[in-house]
């Protein structure tokens, strides 16, 4: 349900079920598997395809020119994300399929592989069950135009396509140096990669077609097809530089393909901000309303705005106020459900700061019903919010706000009639920091999807960070 139409009657416990269970992506892939085989009984093909629960495994692309490491990076994701590695050496390999030894026969009479052969061969292999139920990761395939197309029209589609590059000079010199261990199929570089063991060493073989004259000619083929081939993966692609060291070039492989890509679902976002005091909650909450129109709500300026009113529930928090007490978790439920139950936070969504502040309170708030979608904590360290709080400073004729140090007042006559806060006090920031860390170990475990940012930077980055993880779906969490 799209809660960002115009006001409905529907409860807000069926928006939140559709979200926390994927129901919109659930649909949408059972309705794309349905026009992709198109099967005379949807029923069954349906009920078949819930049980294998292979919705979310990893479906990878993985191009790049010569030497450029993709099929080790291949290899490391295979490893880490437990699927399976489909390459055109291993496709002939496989002892026991009649398409394979069809294509070997073809293979050593012509020395390459007609397209239509190679994806009969990937058809073949991803009906598989392994790698239906773990996920597949292709190293190198589609190689041309022709292969992109033939894979799409058998409706194999790919979540995620890395492309690696690199300069041509450093893949020809990089080509060089290959060995490859005949045992394992590991490949190393007499330069960047050189095995410790003196046995590994000793059974290291050159490769064929590694000369500088064969790759320049393979790099001339790669250029001519890549071109040709990206743009049919316009909203999955991502390029990553190879001319860096080869760890580095996992990681942000590993990053990627880890992410889900922005879905078409509604959504309404129920964002919590958590941090210690003078991390920069109020102000990342006031730009979040601003631009995406979710309901502020403060949980302190809240209470002051029912004292303020002299409302109901004002009464009961005044005498709490006047004897500077914290209010009661039961009264501050209270007057938090009245504000998210109205219309405008339902149907636009909210952003929540200054509660939960322990684990407590959270197990309160998810208890009756107002679980938040999207968790970040803003880690600020303490010198850092000392610096900004028990600098402020008000001058009393005017009211402005000034900060020694950020904003130093313009005259000497104001600096000298300036007050501090009894707040930003040394001793009360220390202690309330100290009160926030204590409980904060709790609340991130609790929020297990929570994001941390660090809130010690200019405060629009910042914002760029939650504003991210904001309009993106949450990674998935590595094991």
């Amino acid at each position: 349900m799209d809660a960002t139409s115009s006001p409905h009657a529907v409860p807000p416990e069926m928006p939140q079920y559709g979200q926390a269970n994927h129901i919109f992506q659930l649909m949408q892939t059972m309705l794309e598997q349905l026009l992709i085989h198109q099967p005379q009984d949807p029923i069954p093909f349906m009920i078949e395809h819930l049980h294998l629960d292979s919705d979310d495994v990893p479906k990878i692309v993985i191009l790049g020119p010569p030497a450029s490491g993709k099929t080790t990076i291949a290899m490391w994701l295979c490893k880490h994300l437990n699927c399976n590695l489909l390459n055109t050496e291993n496709l002939l390999g496989r002892e026991l399929s009649l398409l394979a030894a069809e294509a070997r026969k073809y293979y050593r009479r012509f020395r390459s592989l007609p397209s239509q052969l190679v994806v009969r061969l990937v058809q073949e292999r991803l009906a598989e069950e392994d790698c239906v139920r773990r996920g597949w990761v292709l190293d190198g395939i589609p190689e041309s135009r022709e292969q992109v197309l033939m894979t799409q029209m058998l409706g194999i589609a790919p979540r995620h396509v890395i492309v690696l590059n690199a300069p041509d000079m450093v893949l020809i010199e990089r080509n060089l140096g290959k060995r490859i261990d005949p045992q394992t199929g590991e490949i190393y570089h007499t330069t960047f990669d050189w095995p410790p063991e003196p046995e590994t060493q000793n059974r290291l073989v050159m490769p064929e077609g590694i000369s500088e004259l064969e790759t320049a000619r393979k790099l001339l083929e790669y250029h001519r097809n890549i071109i040709r081939i990206l743009p049919s993966y316009p909203k999955i692609l991502k390029a990553i530089s190879a001319d860096q060291p080869c760890v580095d070039v996992f990681y942000q492989a590993l990053t990627y393909v880890q992410t889900h890509h922005r879905s078409n679902a509604p959504f309404t976002p129920r964002v919590l901000l958590c941090g210690p005091l003078g991390s920069g909650k109020s102000l990342q909450a006031a730009l979040l309303a601003q631009k995406y129109g979710l309901v502020n709500v403060c949980c302190g300026q809240l209470l002051k705005e029912a004292v303020a009113d002299k409302s109901k529930y004002g009464e009961v928090i005044r005498p709490f106020f006047e004897k500077h007490m914290a209010v009661p978790d039961s009264i501050i439920m209270k007057m938090l459900t009245q504000r998210l139950d109205q219309q405008d936070s339902v149907q636009k969504g909210w952003v929540l700061h200054g509660f939960p502040r322990d684990l407590d309170q959270a197990q309160m708030l998810e208890s009756l019903g107002y679980s938040p979608n999207r968790v970040f904590f803003l880690n600020v360290p303490l010198d850092s919010v000392m610096e900004r709080l028990t600098l402020r400073r008000t001058d009393p004729v005017t009211g402005e706000r000034y900060h020694l140090m950020h904003k130093p007042p313009p005259t000497l006559e104001i600096q000298e009639r300036l007050l501090q806060n009894p707040k930003d006090a040394e001793e009360r920031v220390k202690l309330k920091m100290d009160l926030f860390y204590r409980n904060a170990a709790e609340l991130e475990q609790f929020y297990g999807q929570a994001v941390t940012i660090n809130g010690d930077q200019d405060p629009y980055t910042v914002f760029e960070y939650i504003e991210s993880g904001l309009i993106n779906p949450l990674p998935k969490k590595v094991p």
